[in-house]
């Protein structure tokens, strides 16, 4: 019986899986086999809480777990008091842009902001005003006045005055407007004035699409595009950390849509961005932060489409060549997720059971012995070595527990012997089917 579930987790975990998506709590529960790889990320977290940066690649087949690795990152880091979020490359979500795509990525990374109190998302808010209370802290005792009296109007000069320094100092691109608009946030905040914290709050998260618009609202000069978002990322990194949180990661998913930008120019230029931030993560130009992005080996070493094919890329990336399935090297930039084998497997079954159970307050007549015999079923059909994943095995073994709490006369066996294998990989683009232009 797996322990220290809560419900709320297991609800998460059970229905999540079901619907062949990744829970965003819980996963420390179902986490089987990637304990080396979690130990290797330990130590990068530590090196990022000690002021260093870095930039990982987790690469591996579809279905092969990289958005659960992902997601289980994100429990470790909001336990080390990191700063999280997540985002999805998509066709309208890409890293370089000139009509507004990289902005959309930008807005999807901000509105899921996570701290260890709020890791579902939306934390943006509560860290503001987490900031803002230590602005007025801090003046308060730097001044000897009461933490009732410096929230009044008389004393709100100080304490904008504070701000803009506090901000000019740990802020560089981009660090007038980015503390102009806080200020205004603050404003918002103290004078309970609802519109002004919303409005500076769509300038913060790069929704305002028009330089007058923003003007309009908050009188600021400038917003946040596709060109200078990576600055704003760095600012609130800064911030951040001087609100005492280690650092910021930002975790990047399904990176084969930028393998499939059809134009050259764009692809290269998003891999250019790639490049630039990864230079910037080595090179120790920033600090505290932590990118991980995860894609399908196609992605990462295919020459004509992938990162490969942008050489400055491609010579930083290429495996160690000591490397090989027996001997791992974790501290490489690129971490290749391998297939977890049968006994990893048959733990995580054997742990969702227990989830299972314990999330409708049920018993379902499954044994150890029933779910060794799931698995023979299920890897023993034809073309499961090729299109067999863990998210299909993970699915038909809920759903057959699914249908036995529904039904309980229903015979086990019947349903093991139902089972069917059928490839759910995406089907790609053929490089002979695009055009190049």
């Amino acid at each position: 019986m797996i322990t220290g579930v809560k419900p709320k987790e297991a609800t998460a975990i059970i229905n999540s899986l079901l619907g062949g998506v990744v829970p965003k709590i819980g996963l420390q529960h179902i986490n089987v086999g990637r304990t080396a790889e979690v130990d290797a990320f330990l130590q990068a977290l530590a090196d990022v809480k000690n002021g260093h940066s870095m930039f990982k690649f987790w690469i591996g087949d579809f279905g092969s777990g990289k958005s659960f690795m992902l997601h289980l990152l994100n429990t470790v880091a909001l336990k080390q008091k990191f700063v999280v979020t997540n985002a999805d490359f998509t066709p309208d979500n890409r890293l370089y842009s000139n009509d507004g795509k990289g902005l959309a990525l930008y807005a999807a990374i901000m509105d899921n902001i996570a701290i260890q109190t709020m890791p579902e998302g939306g934390a943006l808010p509560t860290l503001l005003e987490k900031w803002i209370e230590q602005m007025l802290s801090e003046v308060s005792v730097e001044q000897k006045i009461s933490l009732v009296d410096i929230r009044k109007e008389e004393h709100l000069p100080l304490v904008e005055q504070k701000i803009m320094q506090t901000v000019n100092t740990i802020t560089e691109v981009g660090g007038f407007d980015f503390g102009f608009v806080i200020l205004k946030y603050y404003n918002g905040y103290i004078s309970g004035d609802e519109t002004l914290k919303r409005s500076a709050l769509k300038w913060l998260k790069g929704e305002y699409k028009t330089k007058t618009e923003a003007r309009i609202d908050l009188g600021v000069r400038d917003i946040i595009g596709d060109l200078n978002y990576y600055d704003m990322l760095k600012n609130f990194c800064k911030l951040f950390v001087s609100m005492g949180y280690s650092g910021f990661m930002i975790n990047l998913d399904e990176a084969i849509n930028l393998y499939k930008i059809s134009t050259a120019q764009m692809r290269e230029k998003n891999y250019e961005k790639i490049l630039t931030i990864y230079n910037d993560c080595f090179q120790g130009k920033v600090n505290h932060l932590f990118f991980n992005i995860a894609g399908t080996k196609e992605f990462l070493e295919n020459h004509r489409r992938g990162l490969f094919s942008y050489h400055a890329l491609k010579s930083r990336l290429e495996t160690n060549k000591f490397e090989s399935t027996a001997i791992r090297d974790f501290a490489q930039p690129v971490i290749r997720l391998l297939p977890l084998d049968h006994n990893e497997i048959f733990v995580l079954l054997k742990n969702l059971k227990s989830i299972f159970d314990f999330n409708y307050q049920s018993e379902i007549n499954i044994s150890d012995a029933d779910i060794q015999q799931f698995m023979e079923e299920l890897f023993n059909q034809p073309g499961a070595s090729e299109f067999l994943t863990p998210r299909e095995v993970i699915r038909d073994f809920l759903n057959i527990l699914s249908i036995l709490r529904q039904n309980p006369g229903l015979d086990k066996q019947q349903l093991f012997g139902e089972i069917k294998i059928s490839d759910e990989r995406p089907v790609e683009m053929s490089l002979d089917d695009i055009e190049e232009l």
